[in-house]
């Protein structure tokens, strides 16, 4: 009875962290500047892991591996958000600048493409007369 609890509590675990780390990769490809992007894989890579390597602490039961497995999480306790704190103030500090609020780069150079395409489109839907 207990057994298959753990199982299953685990296996929800894992799943969750697995959710949070695609969310994570998710994030790295979709937001648009250098800070939302590191925000979004410092956050839900440090919950993923919580989740992951709990799990795995719950599966391994009272062992060598439960005590290793808890050195791993407090050690990526401590370096994941030490690094993004790094990267956000090398960031800073090389003064890089956050993109506008509804307008990441790539939708200007979108924007860009359409204003030039305008005038081939509307050339191509005048009416010529000839129906």
């Amino acid at each position: 009875m207990i057994d298959s609890l753990l199982n299953a509590l685990s296996g929800l675990m894992l799943a969750a962290g697995c959710f949070f780390m695609v969310s994570g990769a998710v994030g790295l490809v979709r937001f648009p500047d250098f800070y939302t992007r590191m925000h979004a894989a410092g956050v839900t890579d440090t919950l993923a892991t919580f989740l992951i390597v709990g799990a795995l602490m719950l599966l391994a039961g009272w062992s060598l591996a439960l005590f290793k497995l808890g050195l791993i999480l407090l050690f990526i306790f401590f370096t994941s958000p030490t690094a993004s704190h790094a990267l956000a103030k090398a960031a800073q500090h090389s003064e890089l600048r956050l993109e506008q609020p509804g307008r990441p780069a790539t939708a200007q150079a979108g924007q860009a493409a359409r204003n030039a395409a305008e005038p081939a489109l509307e050339a191509d839907t005048t009416n010529t007369g000839r129906d």
